[in-house]
């Protein structure tokens, strides 16, 4: 080898190193620092101890190696090409790195902070090369990506997840005796109690039959409250009768070994689908042997990394919590080439596409609601109606806006409870699906059957979603207070029980109903005991800050007061303006008064009504702009293929944010192929239309 080849080598592994230092500053550390303090980000996801390895070490490799391989060919248009290149991808990580570096130093954002950064990469592009100090200073800090995988692995919370090794703790099991009836626990996500009670404090079931099919067999908890409002210490509350720690732990069992499944590992054989927390075993559960869908496993933690850093480059104020939303997978596996549930289940269900609309966890719970030769839990924590919000009641999902909606104001807050509210209306249904199948398989009488949720959400014109619970303690009813029913093996007539009931009381009801004891001490007390005489209700708050995960923050007790007033029927939830003129949702245009307005409304997802597939996803969700000339507070009737679908007011549009946003929940509405969409001015009766003209945005 020529000594000008022993150069040029030697000059190529140089840039690597810099590539690796600039990469491991600009990617590596952000991504693994982010990853690294959401061990939930993996755990929902499915992905194993090699999936978290294989990201880490894609996250550290990729980007130094494909910016470096593009580089190398550009040698070919010579040396001094080669190394401007070099010099340019120096500059363009040394931005991406200031981008970051201004948003946690800087107030400036958007285009001033993009504009800073640019010139920042092209002085450090210069500086690289009129100087030789950068590059060496770039090649000692090339141990750096080394460094974060090493904190990722050994010092962050997701290292409990790598490490935790294949079995997990192995507690002392629960004392058995007595009957072991089969049990059926179903944890809902983000479900308030106030959600499923009509205006008189009454379960609404009209809205919610399946829940009021449960009830009619179940004692129903009304006092029950959370312990914690976030799922990665709400729910391990819920299976340990523990409060939350002290510290931030990652939900996986090597951090709480002493849970349900474990308490009952011995006795009971185990059908469980669990998400965003992992507290059952492999040596417990059979470890994970069931096909990981779409939504999970590596393929998934690469898109879903992807799509965080471009948040954490943005120089916008965007979130970059890895689980900033949870979206449920579907399940396809089941339908046939023409999208036809293989068998019907429910002839009502819209579109004939069951399975393209079900969450994977809920599929797969269903197929296991069958007694079993031995005792047998069956438990599902499906994250539903959680955010995002996408489903309407019929199980048709719908197109979510390209751009987020505000997140304050009274309206943007009542649209967010009517897409909650619809999306519990779904959640109802698969409940019901749940029970009908218990009942067909002779499960349902035999079985002690629990659903609940983790925690509560308000809606707040405040801030649109709100699951912060502060000194104040406004809308903690709302957050705090959560659905609790629980049918005892036998049980055949409704009961309401008043007791302060706190989630960690969950556990020890089991275990009584069960026949088995914790060989632990819990903080819960059964239900099959005298209630507690003490009101205090703990909860425990408060999101960590930037890169995502949750840390435990002060225990608050939440006010008596609120309990009495859930009890009344009622809730302390902020009133939000309800859609007005409701009577005109369902009528025919054809029907009314049609005039013409004059005016042109701004329409941004025009083109998704060109094309709709009602097995797939429609677009339910309408939204956009009004000239100034329409005045706020006017009523805009939003229909499609001549039938009034909803009304919204039209309110206050800063900038470029919409000035109307409705949502259509009668999915019937729509055809397949093209569908026509029409906007109407209602005059203050609802007896006139004034049609507006529609155009896309520019």
């Amino acid at each position: 080898m020529t000594h000008a080849a022993t150069q040029t080598r030697r000059w190529e592994l140089l840039a690597l190193l810099e590539l690796c230092a600039l990469s491991g500053l600009a990617i590596a550390q952000p991504l693994l620092g982010a990853t690294g303090r959401a061990p939930d980000f993996f755990l929902f996801h499915r992905a194993g101890r090699a999936d978290i390895l294989l990201l880490a070490a894609v996250i550290v490799l990729a980007p130094p190696l494909l910016l470096w391989c593009t580089g190398t060919v550009t040698r070919l248009a010579g040396a001094r090409v080669r190394r401007a290149v070099h010099a340019l991808t120096v500059g363009a990580l040394s931005a991406a790195l200031a981008i970051q570096a201004g948003k946690w130093l800087l107030p400036l954002r958007g285009p001033s902070l993009a504009a800073l950064a640019l010139a920042a990469g092209l002085l450090a592009a210069a500086a690289y090369q009129r100087w030789t100090a950068p590059a060496r200073l770039l090649r000692i800090a090339a141990i750096g990506p080394l460094v974060s995988v090493l904190l990722f692995v050994f010092a962050s919370p997701t290292g409990a997840v790598i490490l935790g090794g294949p079995d997990g703790a192995a507690p002392a099991p629960g004392r058995a005796s007595g009957a072991h009836p089969p049990i059926v626990v179903i944890v809902l996500d983000e479900l308030p109690q106030a959600t499923l009670l009509d205006d008189a404090g009454r379960l609404d079931a009209a809205r919610f039959p399946g829940f009021a099919r449960l009830a009619a067999d179940a004692t129903w908890y009304r006092n029950a409250t959370t312990v914690a409002g976030v799922t990665p210490y709400a729910v391990p509350s819920l299976l340990t009768g523990r409060y939350p720690p002290a510290t931030p732990v990652a939900p996986h069992y090597s951090a709480y070994p002493e849970n349900l499944f474990s308490l009952l590992a011995g006795v009971y054989e185990m059908r469980v689908q669990e998400s965003v927390v992992q507290l059952c075993a492999p040596r417990v559960c059979g470890g994970d042997a069931t096909p990981k869908a779409a939504g999970e496993g590596l393929p998934a933690l690469l898109s879903e990394s992807a799509s965080l850093m471009t948040r954490i480059a943005s120089p916008n104020d965007v979130r970059d919590d890895p689980m900033a939303e949870w979206t449920e997978p579907v399940d396809t596996a089941g339908a046939s080439e023409d999208g036809e549930a293989a068998e019907p289940l429910d002839v009502r269900f819209r579109w004939r596409r069951f399975y393209q609309n079900q969450p994977v966890r809920f599929n797969r719970f269903v197929d296991g609601l069958r007694p079993g030769g031995s005792p047998t839990l069956h438990f599902l924590h499906l994250l539903l109606p959680h955010q995002p919000f996408r489903y309407l009641p019929s199980g048709a999902r719908y197109h979510l806006p390209r751009k987020a909606l505000p997140s304050t104001g009274d309206w943007w807050a009542s649209l967010a409870w009517q897409r909650h509210l619809a999306q519990a209306r779904y959640t109802d249904r698969l409940l019901g699906m749940a029970l009908g199948a218990m009942r067909e398989s002779g499960l349902y009488d035999r079985a002690l059957v629990v659903v609940t949720a983790d925690h509560g959400i308000a809606f707040t014109p405040a801030k649109a979603t709100q699951r912060r619970i502060d000194e104040t303690q406004r809308d903690a009813a709302g957050i705090g207070w959560v659905p609790l029913f629980v049918k005892a093996p036998g049980q055949r007539e409704a009961r309401q029980d008043a007791r302060n009931w706190l989630h960690v009381d969950l556990l020890p009801t089991i275990a009584d109903y069960a026949g088995v004891r914790p060989p632990w001490r819990v903080d819960g007390r059964s239900a099959l005991r005298e209630p507690r005489t003490s009101t205090d209700k703990p909860y425990s708050w408060q999101p960590a800050g930037v890169g995502g995960g949750w840390d435990v923050g002060p225990r608050l007790n939440l006010n008596p007061r609120h309990a009495a007033t859930v009890l009344a029927g009622a809730d302390d939830v902020t009133p939000l303006p309800a859609p007005p003129l409701p009577k005109l949702v369902g009528r025919r245009v054809a029907d009314l008064t049609v005039t013409d307005a004059g005016v042109a409304a701004s329409v941004p997802d025009l083109d998704r009504f060109r094309a709709v597939e009602p097995g797939g996803t429609v677009p339910a969700l309408v939204l956009g702009t009004l000239p100034a000339a329409v005045r706020t507070g006017s009523r805009l009737a939003i229909a499609v293929n001549g039938t009034i679908g909803a009304v919204a007011p039209v309110v206050d549009g800063k900038g470029s944010a919409p000035r109307f946003a409705g949502l259509i929940t009668d999915d019937s509405v729509f055809t397949r192929g093209e569908n026509r969409l029409d906007l109407y001015l209602v005059n203050a009766a609802g007896t006139t239309l004034s049609r507006l003209t529609l155009r896309p945005p520019p």
